[in-house]
């Protein structure tokens, strides 16, 4: 009897047993299960936190945020609708290549004049802008400058207005500033840095000339009649602080519109070079710098016994200042100048 009964134990026993590695196997798979749910989740959750973190990416990559003077904005990259208030911008753009829009027409120099044409529309002027017309446009970005500056705020709610006038304090470093930023927003960065290096080899070489030398002079705006000084840290200061020509005077009142001179100070200060920028030229006037300057009373001094009055395009330095093709001008009138 015992005989028989131990198999049947034995049987019932691996039944038993069994069945409770049937339960543990259940629950493990189960267990298993959940944890590959919580894995995909987690999976799921890396890849939309990847996504977003690539849509962001995507956004950076395509805007570029511009601090300037008046504030900050930001900007699409490769902007199509343009809209231009300061000719020395629209002088760097032209010079990279990039499409324009809209500008101040009727201040256009001639060696942009293709922007009169019918292939570009009206801004207003410099002053005052055609806010009506510009609305119109749906503008992706505007540029203005000093002359535009109290225009900012009703511009920038129309489109993202950036001010990109140049620190005539630090010109050098401002302009490069300048450049680079459009460069940047226009992509343009290769052709950008190509031409800042020319220009920076130009004013290097350009300020070991004059400093070698010892060059000296005194820059002047003749305005219709009118005259005014300009020195050190002025809006003309580059012609020292740049290109390395010693002030006569290095005590000119720093302003805008210069430090109001006569004839006798000039004879006073008796400049080895005399420069001139005429601003009657492209404003309007009755006279001419050259008529203005040559009298009897300048006639005496060292600049104009020695040939050495040097009149300067007032195009490259009233009007489109800061451009790449203006500022790399400015250099070569100065260095054909002083030679």
């Amino acid at each position: 009897m015992r005989k028989t009964l131990r198999p049947i134990m034995f049987m019932f026993v691996l039944v038993i047993f069994a069945a409770v590695l049937a339960a543990c196997g259940s629950e493990n798979a189960e267990e298993a299960a959940a944890d590959v749910n919580a894995e995909a989740e987690q999976t799921e959750g890396v890849a939309e936190d990847t996504e977003e973190a690539e849509a962001d990416a995507d956004a950076e990559a395509s805007e570029v945020t511009v601090t300037h003077d008046l504030g900050e904005a930001v900007v699409p990259k490769n902007p199509e609708t343009v809209v231009v208030f300061d000719m020395g911008v629209l002088d760097t753009l032209d010079t990279l290549g990039v499409n324009v829009t809209a500008l101040p027409q009727e201040n256009v120099p001639d060696y942009l004049e293709k922007y009169k044409g019918e292939d570009y529309q009206n801004a207003g002027t410099l002053f005052e802008p055609d806010f009506e017309a510009i609305y119109g446009m749906e503008p992706d970005l505007i540029i203005i400058s000093g002359r535009a500056s109290e225009a900012y705020e009703e511009l920038n709610e129309i489109a993202p207005t950036i001010f990109m006038g140049v620190d005539t304090t630090n010109y050098v470093e401002s302009f490069k500033g300048n450049v680079t930023t459009l460069a940047e927003i226009f992509e343009k960065e290769e052709e950008a840095a190509e031409k800042l290096a020319e220009i920076e080899q130009s004013i290097e070489e350009l300020h070991e000339a004059t400093t070698a030398s010892e060059t000296s002079g005194l820059l002047i705006m003749a305005n219709d009649g009118d005259i005014s000084a300009y020195g050190p840290g002025s809006r003309f200061g580059l012609l020292h602080d740049d290109f390395g020509v010693a002030p006569t005077d290095d005590s000119i009142e720093v302003t805008n519109h210069g430090q109001n001179i006569s004839f006798e100070y000039i004879v006073e200060q008796d400049p080895e070079y005399l420069f001139v920028i005429d601003r009657a030229a492209v404003v309007g006037g009755e006279s001419s710098g050259q008529q203005t300057i040559e009298n009897e009373l300048v006639k005496t001094t060292r600049a104009y016994e020695e040939g050495n009055i040097v009149y300067l395009d007032p195009v490259n330095w009233y009007i489109t200042s800061g451009g790449l093709t203006a500022v790399s001008e400015m250099v070569e009138e100065v260095k054909a100048g002083i030679e």
